[in-house]
């Protein structure tokens, strides 16, 4: 994913928290290119804190490097956040995944899918609040 295209979701989704008058929402510029760890967007709401990655892509496989992982969840430990991974592939809505849900390759990193999104993820909604469905799996 392109930085310009990593921007521009992240800005979609800071925006879709914003619209739901439940959550409040910030986006930290830089993450990922600062030698501190930092998620790409901090939500509050309802009680609860998330961090979380936003990852895209064009129906295919989104490789996470486990070094990324790691900073995510030291941040959100520290910060007293959930550290959740934010999916969205095209023509797909967003799905949110805790780093347990993610597929884990040979190499020792994680990735994340559409099959995979869809049959552990949570929803916009779900995340908020707002329904819950069932998972299988």
């Amino acid at each position: 994913m392109g930085k310009r295209k990593g921007s521009r979701v992240e800005r979609e989704l800071f925006h879709l928290f914003h619209s739901t008058k439940t959550h409040t929402c910030a986006r930290i510029a830089g993450s990922g290119s600062t030698p501190k760890p930092a998620p790409d967007l901090l939500v509050g709401g309802r009680g609860r804190v998330l961090a979380i990655e936003c990852k895209s892509g064009k129906g295919k496989r989104r490789d996470i490097k486990k070094k990324q992982i790691e900073e995510l969840q030291e941040f959100s430990k520290l910060f007293g956040a959930e550290p959740w991974i934010a999916a969205r592939f095209d023509n797909m809505p967003w799905y949110f995944l805790k780093v347990k849900q993610l597929g884990v390759s040979k190499g020792n990193n994680y990735f994340i899918n559409p099959k995979l999104a869809i049959k552990k993820g949570l929803r916009f909604e779900e995340i908020i609040g707002k329904y819950r469905q069932k998972k299988f799996g």
